[in-house]
């Protein structure tokens, strides 16, 4: 297959679904960018898994698709609810058995506004003899110069993932800039707020209908929860409208399972003029409690805007 054979589009009838619109909107007043952001996270999950899943069962029929990551979440534009948005989502590369899902967000003509784009990391994972094992996948065709361009760029990503794990020890520079804010800290405790202050934290049990393979829970769902505590953490700071304009990165260490209890942990972790940063993690607990384990860590770009 060609990476145009395996695009996926779907639209969000928010234009003339007045049920739909209501649930994706975040309050009941006409105010701008009024659409839930985690709820909108859920929709593109799920996207990601179907296009994935349509190009691995080209090469088994039993093959399931588990989402590994979720990369470079760009806000672009300010959707608008009264507006449809439209879903584009393709394979952009192959490896041996993972695959990177582009998709991107619009609000289409006769008026179009690029609302966004994001890339998700899935892998195709088999079951035999009641053993679950990664399944190679069968190759992706570049023909044009805008696929190859498209897979390039996918593989830049993967490589700038894998040398951000290995950061170096802070530099001197690091150091000093540290020693500085400690010093103005100590000289006027009260005009700063402490880092071990801003945090939120809460607890989501999982149940049958957030289920996504056998016994397994829709990333999409631990990605809404993330959001929603994150969003709640940047409030804390944020004190207008905490609007998300990126997320870095939503890593996915191991699968949730039915039954599991879920502790997420929201921190401000960087505070610019006008934006802010919120890194959450998610612990789970079987339900025997045999196991307690980080399951995720997701990091969130908010900026702070006017009411309106």
């Amino acid at each position: 297959m060609t990476p145009g054979q395996t695009s996926i589009t779907r639209r969000l009838r928010f234009s003339t679904d007045v049920k739909l619109r209501r649930r994706f909107m975040v309050i009941d007043e006409d105010v701008a960018a009024n659409i839930r952001a985690g709820l909108l996270l859920e929709v593109l999950d799920k996207l990601a898994e179907d296009t994935a899943l349509r190009f691995a069962r080209t090469g088994s029929p039993d093959v399931r698709v588990v989402t590994a990551a979720m990369d470079d979440l760009k806000v672009y534009g300010a959707p608008d609810i009264k507006r449809d948005i439209v879903l584009r989502a393709r394979v952009n590369y192959v490896g041996n058995t993972s695959m990177e899902i582009g998709v991107r967000l619009e609000h289409p003509a006769p008026e179009p506004v690029h609302l966004g784009s994001c890339f998700f990391t899935m892998v195709a994972r088999l079951v035999e003899d009641g053993k679950e094992r990664s399944m190679t996948l069968p190759a992706l065709h570049l023909v044009s110069a805008m696929d190859k361009r498209r897979a390039s760029r996918a593989e830049q990503r993967r490589k700038q993932r894998r040398q951000a794990e290995m950061l170096p020890d802070p530099s001197a520079e690091e150091y000093a800039m540290l020693r500085r804010l400690h010093d103005e800290f100590d000289r006027n405790p009260t005009a700063a707020l402490r880092a071990r202050d801003l945090v939120t934290e809460g607890w989501e049990r999982t149940y049958p209908e957030h289920e996504n393979v056998p016994q397994k829970i829709f990333g999409g769902f631990v990605a809404h929860r993330a959001y929603m505590y994150a969003h709640l953490c940047a409030e804390r700071l944020a004190d207008h409208r905490a609007m998300l304009v990126a997320s870095d990165r939503i890593d996915f260490y191991q699968p949730v399972r039915m039954g599991d209890k879920l502790h997420f942990v929201s921190r401000i972790t960087f505070s610019g003029q006008t934006s802010l940063t919120v890194e959450t993690q998610i612990t789970r607990i079987s339900r025997d409690r045999s196991m307690t384990a980080l399951s995720n860590t997701c990091v969130f770009t908010f900026v702070n805007v006017d009411p309106l």
